[in-house]
């Protein structure tokens, strides 16, 4: 009897045995679908909530050869699911599968067996096969395939068919260690790479450092592993693409929240070689980095499980189309629109589904009705199964183009390179290291590492245009001799600072820094780069000044001190502020004692500064490596404003007072915010207002702000200046679906008005203020009576009211700015 067969005829005799078990009938029932947004024109069906003691709670999820379910407990069994087909009538049958594992966060169906991947409780971490030894339709046999180093929430999670139908992908977060392999697309030279020492606030996994998490391709024995990406944080599950392009949700630190090192929750192109820039603490690399791939789209706060493309379901095609991602602490199943973006692809995201609370764990398309399927649970919460169907009106529309475009068929040409290391294609990575396209430089650069560099320096060192220049230089500094490192300065140097853009002055200083970090920076280097670098701080931007800052205080400049100080005072947001601390806290030349005090007076305001859970602690390490700096009698005489407590305990980003101007309505501004009235604004002003109305609290605009809120950036691409308007003088008008807030009653009659952030069994963790991520209110679910949407935004009104009409222009230029500063309002033509 085949696996198929059995698996139907069990399903069928367990649905009586599921129903008649009265000890299920008193169980919690997972969220009424009733309670979900959902988006139009499709249907959420609740098919069966978990009985928690029985069956425990489901975190991974596939399609069995027979055409229904498997399911794993995150801390038990696994279990077939036998469904009714989407239309029809019947019951959902769970039989566990009776094979000693589990434990699971990846589950696939492939070569004839279940890959099952385990990374924690009482079965070894790893990839194993489960399979039919004996040929009578049951599972039965375990093969442990490769045992992983590394478990728990950030162990080893998903795992899927690769495109070409013979290996498979593995997918392991950043506290699964690198196993053994027999390759690497990833040159296998990363380091940290950091200019300056971390801090590491509460210090979580402060031992793991590169690579971070990473993505490995595997034969279907396990016994072969290749690296195909590195530097994730936590990413728990990929899917790939029509055109076999692999696509990962990577997740945040929260602990980093109002950061300027903090990374949201995003969706990764994850391309041959790629370097994702993950590292501990205070370190991890921005975006901007040039040997940091960058995110395809930014979706915010939040805890990444399942991901899949809708391919084969019964959807329109723009849904069909789209990666589904699931969010498990804000209830949110994300569609995620991709097209191509030259050798590479940008998305917009969309809520296909919100819930609370909605613990997504997995999702997966069932090909035998064309539905999809998403489980909930994880951390023994409340468990349940779910089906999506669309219901709406079926449209006729096109199916997007697809297909490789020209660029990323050129990419492709150049990542055969990581693998085959073929010297004939030198000449295909030199004609295309100096690209304008990011991606096709990154290929072609990681093309070189691979390549001993004796074949491939000379005519590199040859080639002038700017972006050769610089990733010429990275390259050489990752793999090269250190007795270039006077000719790549000389290269660096005659590079033009002011003619490049602004993307090439940050490859520019990256390369600086590599070259120093990699190769040396020694006494005969320091004056050489003083004299290059000093004349350019301060800069036109904070990433600049980021970059130098951190260079400088290296190499101990003795004019960065008063520069660096005025660029902490002058800084809008504290993201900015934190950056110029951290890296003045290490400076120890070029002091006076003016500068010690206004430097050391900024940790009084910072003491109002709000953030994750590691955001106090940052800035108590910040200051404890500024004071170790000190002298004793310095220390002394500075102990008045060592001491010294905030008056206030609200953040202040400025030190302006503020007093009533006017009582603002939407009538008296709507003039004054048209377009043709936010001509000849102050960019750097509206940008000082943004951070004195706590907007960077809350907010993130252009990279920079909290996380807490919406990204305000694409705003004016979205909605009228007056819609803007509106939304900050009555912020309870209309509430985003994605931000509103919940009112709880309990049994004992509290009532608790905030954001469900995180779930753990039956307790839920409530964020109750907007300005403070560590406002948190724990519930206990069973003592709940009543959840409701609450109707008054976490928003508080007034935010205007301290300011006057005119900078209320500046403030509404700046947010219609998308932060381009070169934007016509700015012009005083």
């Amino acid at each position: 009897m085949t696996i198929q067969k059995m698996w139907c005829l069990v399903g069928a005799l367990a649905v009586a045995v599921c129903l008649a078990s009265t000890g299920f009938s008193a169980e919690p029932k997972a969220t009424d679908p009733s309670h979900f947004k959902v988006a139009d024109g499709f249907k959420v069906e609740l098919l069966y909530s978990v009985p928690k003691d029985q069956q425990g709670s489901w975190v991974s999820m596939c399609v069995g050869p027979d055409g229904n379910l498997i399911v794993c407990d995150q801390y038990g069994k696994l279990y077939h699911v036998a469904v009714p087909d989407a239309g029809t009538k019947g019951e959902v049958a769970v039989t566990p599968i009776d094979v000693k594992i589990g434990g699971a966060q990846g589950l696939i169906w492939a070569f004839d067996s279940l890959y099952v991947v385990v990374n924690s409780g009482q079965f070894p971490s790893g990839i194993h096969r489960v399979t039919d030894s004996d040929g009578d339709g049951k599972l039965d046999k375990v093969t442990e395939l490769r045992r992983l180093s590394g478990g728990g929430e950030h162990g080893p999670h998903a795992v899927m068919v690769h495109p070409d139908g013979k290996h498979l992908t593995i997918v392991c977060g950043n506290q699964t260690n690198l196993t053994d392999l027999a390759s690497s697309r990833l040159p296998q030279v990363w380091g940290e790479d950091l200019v300056l020492p971390r801090i590491f606030g509460r210090g979580f996994m402060r031992d793991k450092m590169a690579p971070g998490g990473y993505i490995a391709k595997i034969d279907p024995e396990g016994k072969d592993w290749e690296l195909i990406a590195a530097g994730f944080r936590n990413e728990y599950d990929a899917a790939y693409n029509r055109d076999g392009e692999l696509f990962a949700y990577d997740a945040d630190m929260e602990w980093d929240f109002n950061t300027p090192w903090y990374r949201p929750t995003r969706i990764c192109h994850v391309v041959s070689g790629a370097e994702f820039g993950w590292r501990n603490g205070s370190g991890k690399w921005p975006t901007y980095y040039e040997d940091s791939t960058p995110p395809v789209v930014n979706i915010g706060p939040g805890s990444p499980t399942g991901v899949t493309f809708g391919y084969g379901a019964d959807f329109p095609k723009k849904y069909e189309e789209a990666l589904f991602a699931c969010d498990w602490s804000y209830g949110k199943l994300y569609a995620v629109h991709l097209e191509p973006n030259g050798a590479s692809y940008k998305g917009t995201t969309e809520e296909f589904i919100t819930g609370t609370p909605l613990p997504l764990t997995d999702i997966v398309i069932r090909p035998k009705d064309k539905a999809m399927y998403f489980t909930v649970g994880g951390r023994r919460t409340q468990s349940g199964l779910y089906r999506v169907t669309y219901v709406g009106d079926k449209k006729d529309d096109a199916a997007p183009a697809s297909g490789l475009n020209d660029a990323q068929k050129l990419r492709r040409k150049l990542e055969a390179l990581h693998v085959s290391k073929d010297p004939a294609g030198l000449d295909l990575a030199l004609a295309n290291i100096g690209s304008d396209d990011r991606f096709i430089r990154q290929a072609a650069r990681v093309a070189l590492e691979h390549q001993d560099p004796s074949l491939w320096q000379d005519k590199a060192m040859a080639l002038n245009d700017t972006n050769s220049v610089i990733d010429t230089a990275i390259a050489l500094a990752r793999v090269g001799d250190d007795s270039l490192r006077g000719k790549l300065l000389d290269k660096l140097d005659a590079v033009d600072y002011d003619a490049s853009s602004e993307a090439q002055k940050l490859g520019l200083l990256r390369a600086y820094e590599l070259v120093l970090l990699r190769m040396g920076d020694d006494a005969s280097v320091r004056d050489r780069y003083l004299k290059r670098l000093e004349p350019l701080l301060p800069a036109n931007t904070p990433e600049e000044n980021r970059m130098l800052a951190e260079m400088l205080v290296r190499l101990q400049s003795p004019v960065a001190a008063p520069r660096l100080v005025a660029l902490l005072e002058a800084a809008p947001t504290q993201e900015e502020q934190i950056e110029m601390a951290k890296s003045l806290r290490l400076l120890k030349a070029g002091w006076t004692d003016d500068l010690q005090e206004r430097y050391f007076r900024w940790f009084v305001k910072a003491a109002t500064y709000k953030g994750g859970a590691s955001f106090d602690l940052f800035v108590k390490d910040i200051k404890t490596d500024a004071v170790n700096n000190l002298t004793p009698a310095r220390k002394k005489a500075l102990a008045s404003i060592l001491d010294q407590k905030p008056a206030q305990t609200m953040p202040n980003f400025s030190s302006k007072p503020r007093s009533l101007v006017k009582k603002w309505t939407v009538d008296d501004l709507a003039p004054a915010v048209d377009a043709s009235a936010l001509k000849g604004r102050d960019f750097n002003k509206g940008q000082q207002l943004f951070a004195e109305a706590s907007c960077f609290a809350c907010h993130r605009f252009s990279q920079q702000g909290g996380a807490i809120g919406p990204d305000l950036t694409a705003l004016s691409g979205r909605f009228s200046p007056r819609d803007i308007l509106e939304s900050i003088i009555l912020p309870s008008k209309q509430v985003s679906d994605q931000y509103q807030a919940v009112k709880i009653l309990t049994e004992d009659g509290q009532v608790i008005v905030g954001r469900i952030i995180n779930l753990n069994g039956d307790n839920m963790m409530i964020n109750t203020n907007m300005l403070d991520p560590n406002a948190l209110t724990n519930v206990n679910r069973t003592k709940i009576e009543e959840i409701v949407p609450s109707e008054t935004s976490m928003m508080p009104e007034g935010l205007l009211d301290n300011f006057t009409e005119d900078e209320i222009k500046d403030l509404m230029a700046y947010l219609l700015s998308k932060g381009d500063r070169t934007n016509a309002m700015f012009s005083k033509n």
